[in-house]
């Protein structure tokens, strides 16, 4: 059986995948007339601030970005982000019943997030859907490829948050507790704020500084120093600029295992066969671009400290820190936010991937 699942541009489950180029996000405008042309269940009016049914709208009184899990405002926004409020009566039997507690205010079920797709009849759950978590908080990963799905194949671009080439629509809800964690794009390789180089120096500014900004407005922008050159990130664009150069920027979640909630059944119309594997594996980039598992290879050129195992566990501890290790005597750090090795002596880095075999 063909694999299910395969992520652009690290992590393949399955046979070759196209690569896909960055893309300029779309404007709100263009998602509102996107929008205008599906049967969704958000209010359109309410979104543009002029509903005039009010209680007895037969639609959702809810931010549309905030059902996709991608609204900038964040906690600034001046639409409900809660399908507990402003949901009328003759809408309550149309979608599941995200309730809020008044101390927790959530758009999940319970779960720490909840993948889902949407073929104009309404939301299901995507089963599995902690592999496009996984692949989702990896910030080099643009897309994934999901196969055996009643739709057929179904790819996800993680940047614009939309379906490709299908009229399907899908989105990411999320309890409020998700770490973010925010990089930059230094020498083709997305480096993570505040990690440290390979003088145990770590930059100025974490990622945590940055979330919080962002928190309290994500139409503004985050401004630091490095060696007296004055940095602006701004999050609108998502660029960190300076006097002389635009970097590119990106904000992805900390993974979190998923945990099971009692009493809640994962809708499986969309997803079915699926054929992954369960068991972690990392693995290396090489200089041909074939990957390669970590393990010890004794008594050879390439001998390495650790194994695949070793790695993992590690992992399981911490899995936004870093790990030393050795490899023909040469040492090398594991930054598993990053998902890069780096020689410590020369600097060069190499790309790492956890995939389920």
């Amino acid at each position: 059986m063909a694999s299910s699942c395969q992520a652009d541009d690290e992590s393949t489950y399955g046979s070759d995948v196209s690569n896909e180029s960055d893309s300029a996000e779309p404007s709100d405008e263009e998602d509102n007339e996107e929008d205008d042309e599906e049967d969704v269940l958000p209010c359109k009016f309410y979104n543009k601030g002029n509903c005039r049914d009010g209680e007895r709208c037969a639609y959702l009184h809810v931010c549309k970005y905030a059902l996709k899990g991608n609204c900038r405002y964040g906690s600034k926004c001046r639409l409900n982000h809660t399908v507990s409020q402003g949901v009328p009566s003759s809408a309550s039997g149309r979608t599941p019943d995200w309730s809020s507690s008044s101390h927790d205010q959530r758009l999940t079920d319970g779960r720490c997030y909840q993948w889902q797709l949407n073929n104009g009849r309404g939301w299901k759950d995507v089963e599995n859907d902690h592999i496009l978590e996984a692949q989702y908080s990896l910030p080099h990963t643009k897309s994934i490829k999901i196969y055996n799905t009643s739709y057929g194949a179904v790819s996800i671009d993680f940047k614009r948050m939309k379906v490709l080439g299908k009229k399907l629509r899908v989105r990411r809800l999320d309890d409020g507790n998700t770490a973010w964690i925010w990089y930059c794009m230094l020498g083709r390789r997305w480096i993570k704020y505040g990690a440290k180089d390979s003088k145990g120096v770590s930059t100025p500014v974490k990622s945590s500084d940055i979330e919080e900004k962002f928190q309290r407005n994500p139409t503004s922008s985050f401004t630091f120093n490095i060696n007296g050159e004055t940095l602006e990130l701004k999050f609108k664009e998502m660029q960190q600029v300076s006097k002389n150069r635009k970097r590119k920027v990106t904000r992805r979640p900390t993974y979190r295992q998923p945990q099971a909630v009692g009493g809640v059944a994962l809708a499986s119309s969309g997803f079915q066969n699926l054929s992954l594997g369960t068991k972690p594996q990392w693995e290396f980039e090489g200089d041909s671009g074939k990957w390669h598992k970590f393990k010890h290879r004794k008594r050879t050129s390439t001998d390495c400290s650790v194994t695949s195992d070793d790695i993992e566990s590690k992992y399981q501890q911490n899995n936004k820190g870093t790990m030393l290790f050795t490899v023909a005597g040469q040492s090398y750090n594991l930054d598993f936010g990053a998902m890069i090795q780096t020689n410590v002596r020369t600097n060069h880095t190499r790309r790492v991937r956890r995939v389920l075999v």
